[in-house]
């Protein structure tokens, strides 16, 4: 199956901070860490990265902690 990309919502580094709540330095640091850590992200140019919204809620999924299934 193909991944469609056009047609779908996609966030700015500084939307994706605010929809996450931190600032946007963090999802920098994320993006620019080794390896990188955030959400997959689509760099269009040196200066303008993007973010599937499928993506970023994969990623959140992901980073899920269900505190009746973590061991002790």
């Amino acid at each position: 199956m193909e991944l469609r990309l056009l047609g779908e919502q996609w966030f700015t580094t500084e939307e994706l901070a605010e929809l996450l709540g931190v600032d946007p330095s963090s999802v920098r640091r994320w993006r620019t860490s080794r390896p990188p850590q955030g959400p997959p992200f689509v760099q269009l140019s040196e200066r303008v990265t993007i973010y599937n919204a499928a993506d970023v809620e994969a990623w959140l999924r992901s980073k899920r902690v269900d505190p009746g299934t973590v061991a002790a």
